[in-house]
Order: structure tokens, then C-alpha cells, then sequence
């Protein structure tokens, strides 16, 4: 959790080094045609890079992040979000799970981190997204 009261991570990976966070706005949501996008930052922290990439979350997304928790769970390669509208990330599920963000169509560029997570991410991540479901959805 993040310590503003509206503002929720829908997911984290992260050993003591080095994490990779998104931050979703859970407020007024943005309107672009039946979708409902919320504002939401994938925030990047290591000893060599700390950075902050912009980008919008619909409730779709949400349900496409939840099939990618299952995929990561089959220790399957996922990309998400979708349809290269927006900043997006690749997660690799290897030991050490392997974390790339890419700021497209913006700047081009691309961050890797390996992230040493020993802990239970995918049952802690499904939990984080429960919880920006219910926060968004009406």
C-alpha cells in the first residue's frame, strides 16, 4: 500500500535491493468511450535506477492482469497491459524473477530488473488486485 488513501499498487516485486511497483489512482476515473481509465505510475527502485513511467489502468486491464497472475503461476512469460497504447512490462518467472519495463511509445526505453522475490508474490499480488478491484469498481 501506498500512503495516499486513493492511491493503491496493484502489484510489487521487490527483494531488499531493488523493486518494481504500479501505483493506480483509485479517484475519479478519466472517460474515453465506454472504458473507464484510472491514472497509475509503475515506479522502478534500485541502487542504479529510480524512475516513474505514467500510464492508465481500465477495469479491463484489471481482468487482463488477473489471467497473467494465472499464466505467471504456470511459470508462463506474460506482457501486460495490452495494445501498446501506453508504458507496459514483461515479467519472466525465473529465479530470479526478471522484471522489464518499457516506456513506449514515449521514449523508448526499456529497464530490466532480476527481482530475488522468495516470498509468495502471485497469492500477495492477486491480493493487491482485490483490492484496487473493489476500489474501482462501482
Amino acid at each position: 500500500m501506498v500512503d495516499e488513501a486513493q492511491t493503491l499498487e496493484l502489484f510489487r516485486f521487490a527483494d531488499p535491493g531493488q523493486s518494481v511497483a504500479l501505483e493506480v489512482e483509485c479517484g475519479d476515473p478519466s472517460i474515453g468511450g465506454e472504458a473507464r481509465y484510472f491514472s497509475a505510475s509503475i515506479v522502478l527502485k534500485s541502487g542504479f535506477v529510480h524512475g516513474r513511467v505514467s500510464l492508465v489502468v481500465s477495469v479491463g486491464d484489471l481482468e487482463d492482469w488477473e489471467r497473467c497472475l494465472d499464466a505467471l503461476q504456470a511459470e508462463e512469460r506474460v506482457e501486460w497491459p495490452a495494445g501498446g497504447r501506453t508504458a507496459w512490462l514483461e515479467v519472466v518467472p525465473d529465479d530470479p524473477v526478471e522484471v522489464t519495463v518499457h516506456d513506449a511509445p514515449s521514449t523508448q526505453i526499456a529497464v530490466r530488473m532480476p527481482i530475488d522475490d522468495t516470498c509468495d508474490w502471485v497469492e500477495e499480488n492477486r491480493l493487491r488486485l482485490e483490492h484496487v478491484r473493489n476500489a474501482v469498481e462501482p
